[in-house]
């Protein structure tokens, strides 16, 4: 697979949050380019939602892998979660 010249390369950023265990939502994954595409097909291949906001991309990419998002995204990531969350309860009533 080939990009044509000067077209972006995808970019991710994945993020885990376990309530019990993190304060605040961690990025455990990040890349670019073909890493990018290896993390979206495993997203995809094990039900992973994935949501693209390409302003949120950009503020999440700069936070250490490992690391908690910084303070000033808490908002933003917690109306994803909240988002995600109303989704998943909607596709478990569907089954």
């Amino acid at each position: 697979m080939s990009a044509s010249p000067g077209a972006p390369l995808p970019r991710v950023v994945a993020l885990k949050f376990a309530r019990r265990e993190d304060g605040a939502p961690r990025v455990v994954a990040k890349g670019a380019g073909e890493l990018a595409r290896r993390l979206l097909a495993l997203a995809e291949q094990h039900d992973v939602p994935v949501r693209r906001d390409a302003d949120l991309l950009e503020l999440l990419a700069q936070a250490e892998l490992g690391a908690e998002i910084p303070f000033e995204l808490y908002h933003a990531v917690a109306v994803l979660l909240t988002e995600l969350g109303r989704a998943n309860r909607e596709l478990g009533a569907r089954d």
